[in-house]
Order: structure tokens, then C-alpha cells, then sequence
């Protein structure tokens, strides 16, 4: 018999448990200077390519299971015309599903769109904002005003769709404590029902993080916020967040009572979810699928990787992801006794009624801590 209490915020991985489908459509009007996903700008016939190979994979998979969350991502699948997202859409069984999140980028909202949507089952939307101030908008090469957000959120909400998210990233070029408030000040007047808030990420793997790394001065990189600057605008965002009465159930995330994404959730609490499209990922339980990275490799139907899942490490390094964290094993006490003394001693983790989770402190740190469990 397991000893997790019956309350425990990420009990044991449940086969029973209802999946999650994700869906990728890996288009991009403009690429942003900060996107580090694999994503891009493509001609009108590859796009085409992609939706009939889409549409196959979706309608070839063995449907023995009914969805509870769709999440459609990208790229910018929100630029998809509607109708074809209601041919997609209706391979998928379950309808209507417990949450059904479309990613968009502002300015790609139309009142046609917003109703198309809701018509095909989409009850959530989440909006890639990032930034509030015109200046911050334009270094990233978005061209969004904050006024478009607020009128396309006007028009999802005379659809029907009320449940948006707003994603911010605090790190941006130009960046200060003054903007951010500023950004902060636009959530307050919107009132949405999640927020995402991501700290830049500097890597070779977007244009900004590599001229940032490189040194150079393109995209605003030499007027980036520093790391500790980023850090505070971060824990700004807790505060003003948590006083709105959006508070953080996840290191990025933060929502109203009960508009927790249902669909995230299911990748921090190990749930089953299986993904179609390129660069998707799925997880059955005991098996992680990947499908070809790039567009070019999915069209040319190249084979998925799948790799057993490392649930006993993977519990700790999704679940302490979440704020509730995690309810360890009277072995995994004994097997990372090491690294949980070492960062209870130095403040990065606290522990209390069998849980364990991350401190204020231990969240800025989170990287460090999650790689002592994965190697322990």
C-alpha cells in the first residue's frame, strides 16, 4: 500500500487517468527575436503539406481513449483559418472537452475567428503578450499594440471564450522596473483569468540569445536587463499577482481559483497526453514519444523517438514545478536524502506534512536543484 496522504498534491501515475491531446501547428507569420521553440516562417505550400500529413496522423491514431483537454500550440496556430481547424478538430473525439486552449498571437483576432472557435469546442485562449510597452513589443518584432490585446480579449469574451491567459517575459530589451510596473498595471485592467510569466531565456537557440552571447548589439541585445534585474521584475510580477488574487500554482504560472490550466497540468502531475504534429511530444505512463523536430523531418515521415519514462526522477523534477510540490517515497526520502538535507540546509527547499516543495528562493534557483535529482 502507498504511504503518499490521500490529499497529496502529485500522487503516483494512474493508467485511468483521462488524456490530454496537443496539437502542433509550427507556423509564424515573423519570427520573435527571443523564441528559442522549433517554430518558423514557411511557404503557403508547405503549410498546406503540413495540414493534409496533420490531419492524417490525427485520423490515423487509434482513438480507444476520449480526450479531456486539447491544447493547440505552436508557432501561431491561432493564424489558421478557421475552418480548417474545424476539419482538425473533428478527428478529435470528446467534444466538448473540459478545456480546449488555442494559442494566438495579438493582432490575429478577428470576431469571426473568436466564433469559429467556439463553435469547434475552444473555451480558452491563450494570448502571447509578452510585453504591454511599445518599444519592448517592437524590439521582439511583434507589432501589437496594448490596446489591441485589450480589444481582442473584448471580442473572445462576446464569444463565449472568457478564460484567457496572458503570457509577459520579464528580461526583454529595454526592459526596466518602471516598464514592467507598466505591463503589471495592463493585468490588472484586463483582469484575466491565468498569467504566464517566463524569465528570458539566453540561449543559441534564438537570434537575441545568441547575439547576447555572442556579445553583439542586434535586437537590443547589449540593453538587456541583467540576471538579478530579471529576477526582481520576476518576483514583482509574485507580488502584484498574488494581491490581484492570481496566485502561482506553477514556477511560470499563476491563475484565479479554479483556472489552473487543465492541460499543463497533466505534464507536471506525469497524467497521460499524446501529441500530433511536428516536434510534438507523448506520454503514455511508461514510455516518452517525440516526433521529428523540424517541419521538413515530419513531412518526410520520419520515425518518432521514444525512450522509457524515468517516472522516479521525473516526479521530482515536474513536480516541484508546482507550488503544492511533491510527496516523496519513504525510498526516494532515503535516495536523495543527500540533496534534500543539502538544500533544505541552504534554503532552496522546506518541508512539511510529507511534502516537499521550493522556497521563494529555491524557485529563482529551480535549475539547480532539479539537476541534483535528475543525477542523483
Amino acid at each position: 500500500m502507498s504511504s503518499l496522504p490521500a490529499d497529496c498534491p502529485l500522487p503516483r501515475y494512474n493508467q485511468k487517468r483521462v488524456p490530454g491531446v496537443y496539437v502542433s501547428y509550427p507556423f509564424c507569420a515573423q519570427k520573435c527575436t527571443y523564441c528559442n521553440f522549433a517554430s518558423g516562417v514557411y511557404p503557403a505550400a508547405v503549410e498546406l503539406q503540413y495540414r493534409d500529413a496533420l490531419q492524417g496522423e490525427i485520423r490515423a491514431h487509434r482513438w480507444d481513449w476520449r480526450p479531456e483537454t486539447v491544447y493547440l500550440g505552436g508557432g501561431t496556430p491561432s493564424a489558421l483559418a478557421a475552418g480548417d481547424w474545424r476539419s482538425l478538430l473533428g478527428e478529435i473525439p470528446g467534444r466538448p472537452w473540459l478545456e480546449a486552449t488555442m494559442e494566438a498571437a495579438p493582432g490575429s483576432i478577428t470576431a469571426e475567428k473568436a466564433r469559429a472557435w467556439a463553435e469547434c469546442g475552444i473555451n480558452r485562449v491563450s494570448l502571447g503578450v509578452q510585453s504591454f510597452v511599445e518599444t519592448e513589443i517592437r524590439r521582439t518584432g511583434r507589432k501589437h499594440t496594448a490596446q489591441t490585446v485589450a480589444e481582442e480579449m473584448r471580442i473572445l469574451g462576446e464569444a463565449g471564450i472568457a478564460n484567457c491567459n496572458i503570457d509577459l517575459i520579464a528580461g526583454l530589451s529595454g526592459q526596466t522596473a518602471a516598464s514592467w510596473r507598466e505591463s503589471l498595471e495592463w493585468i490588472e485592467r484586463l483582469a484575466p483569468a491565468h498569467v504566464s510569466v517566463y524569465m528570458l531565456e539566453v540561449d543559441g537557440d534564438s537570434r537575441l540569445g545568441k547575439e547576447m552571447l555572442a556579445g553583439g548589439a542586434r535586437y537590443g541585445a547589449a540593453e538587456t536587463p541583467g540576471g538579478d534585474a530579471t529576477a526582481d521584475f520576476y518576483e514583482a510580477a509574485v507580488e502584484r499577482l498574488d494581491a490581484l488574487g492570481i496566485a502561482r500554482y506553477e514556477i511560470s504560472n499563476f491563475a484565479r481559483p479554479g483556472c489552473q490550466s487543465r492541460h499543463n497540468l497533466k505534464y507536471w502531475k506525469l497524467e497521460p497526453y499524446t501529441g500530433f504534429g511536428a516536434d510534438a511530444h507523448s506520454f503514455d505512463g511508461h514510455s516518452r514519444r517525440r516526433n521529428p523536430e523540424s517541419v521538413e523531418a515530419y513531412l518526410q515521415g520520419q520515425d518518432a523517438e521514444t525512450s522509457p519514462a524515468h517516472i522516479e526522477e521525473e516526479r521530482f523534477f515536474v513536480g516541484l514545478r508546482l507550488m503544492a510540490g511533491v510527496c516523496p517515497e519513504p525510498d526516494e526520502w532515503r535516495r536523495f536524502a543527500a540533496p534534500i538535507r543539502r538544500f533544505l540546509h541552504t534554503g532552496l527547499l522546506e518541508t512539511a506534512g510529507g511534502v516537499l516543495r521550493l522556497t521563494s528562493r529555491g524557485v529563482l534557483l529551480s535549475n539547480e536543484v532539479f539537476q541534483e535529482f535528475l543525477l542523483s
